[in-house]
């Protein structure tokens, strides 16, 4: 069976990333005879973000001087073609991601990272759920492998918080600057949220 290790760069609040990494779910559904590692290299789409957050309308309105809404709509109706019921109207929060994705890193050791990774998104983005907030973080975590005790010290712990803000840097000093971002053998990469197609010849021409 061919095998092959495909990297997805993203951050937990980009709604292009959850709909990227679902595409990528069925790309793979479709061609089982590929086996598959796919690992999450951590992508901050506010470094500056506090750990409190803020309010997700406000934040893009000051961004893009532009009606969020409008925004929205746009998205959903993506989302929606890849069997994604995203609602924004649900989504009031704008999260910081840096605990989320330390969370994810230690994921990878217990061979949970792809389960937490879609609770993740699922909590943020269908459940309205902060996931930035410790309490939501421990929550989804305990059903991945993790205890909430576990979960609570990590995302505590300064050192590796600062280890994922280095992660996130060096990947941004490379020349990402937009996610979703697929590296697929360390050889080809295909940048955003790629229709299933072409993700399928991406993993084809990588293999």
């Amino acid at each position: 069976m061919p095998t092959l290790t495909i990297d997805v760069v993203s951050d937990l609040v980009c709604p292009w990333c959850f709909i990227g990494a679902r595409r990528l779910e069925q790309a793979l559904a479709e061609m089982p005879e590929v086996e598959a590692t796919v690992r999450h290299v951590p992508y901050l789409l506010d470094p500056d973000a506090s750990a409190e957050g803020g309010d997700l309308r406000e934040r893009l309105r000051a961004k893009y001087r532009a009606d969020p809404e409008r925004m929205f709509a746009t998205v959903e109706a993506a989302a929606r073609t890849s069997g994604i019921a995203l609602d924004f109207s649900r989504v009031r929060r704008w999260s910081a991601t840096v605990a989320g994705h330390t969370l994810l890193r230690h994921a990878e050791v217990l061979g949970t990272q792809r389960a937490l990774g879609r609770a993740l998104y699922a909590a943020y983005f269908l459940e309205g759920r902060d996931v930035g907030d410790v309490d939501v973080l421990a929550d989804v975590a305990s059903k991945h492998g993790f205890t909430e005790a576990e979960a609570r010290r990590i995302v505590g712990d300064r050192d590796e918080l600062a280890v994922t803000r280095r992660e996130a840097a060096e990947v941004a000093a490379q020349g990402v600057s937009g996610v979703p971002f697929f590296v697929f053998g360390e050889r080809f990469a295909a940048s955003g949220a790629q229709p299933v197609g072409v993700l399928r010849q991406a993993i084809a021409r990588a293999l």
